[in-house]
């Protein structure tokens, strides 16, 4: 049975390192809505007070080709790990449920780490930034963290054992 991985977490949270790790542990198709974003728009992200709250026109269509993507590999028996951060609880509902649907389990997998370290990551990857990454202004920080949802316990609690998908 395939997988279906979501990340979850706020900007220098780590998703993007483990989304990586689980694309090589599993193997698994790693996606990252970042890296498409860059490739198909250039570096310079569409501003967040834009999005409200919600994802941009752009990022919304980028996801949802992703989507198809996952979709035709997790009926194929591939594990899929979705780097979009997936901040509210129906986002993650709804792909837990998709999931299910096409026969594949899910792992929630929230990487939980304080504001101080997000910002020194995102700091460090900003003054050096990775190909397919954007630059964050810290000024972001605190606005996106009032829209973000944290998961809950049940979210995180891994289907087939008790552990809880946490990481930090």
């Amino acid at each position: 049975m395939a997988t279906l991985f979501l990340t979850c977490g706020l900007p220098g949270s780590g998703k993007t390192t483990l989304a990586k790790q689980l694309e090589e542990d599993r193997p698994a198709l790693r996606l990252t809505a970042d890296e498409w974003l860059f490739e198909l728009f250039g570096p310079e992200p569409e501003s967040p007070e834009v999005m409200k709250g919600a994802p941009s026109e752009r990022r919304t269509a980028v996801e949802a080709l992703q989507w198809q993507v996952a979709v035709a590999a997790l009926r194929r028996g591939v594990d899929v790990v979705i780097d979009w951060g997936v901040w509210r609880r129906a986002e993650r509902d709804d792909y837990r449920a998709r999931a299910k649907a096409l026969g594949a389990h899910t792992v929630v997998r929230f990487l939980d780490v304080t504001r101080e370290e997000q910002w020194r990551r995102l700091s460090a990857r900003n003054a050096n930034p990775p190909p397919g990454t954007f630059p964050i202004e810290e000024r972001y920080l605190d606005l996106w963290a009032s829209w973000f949802e944290r998961p809950t316990e049940d979210e995180l609690r891994d289907e087939d054992d008790s552990s809880t998908g946490v990481d930090g």
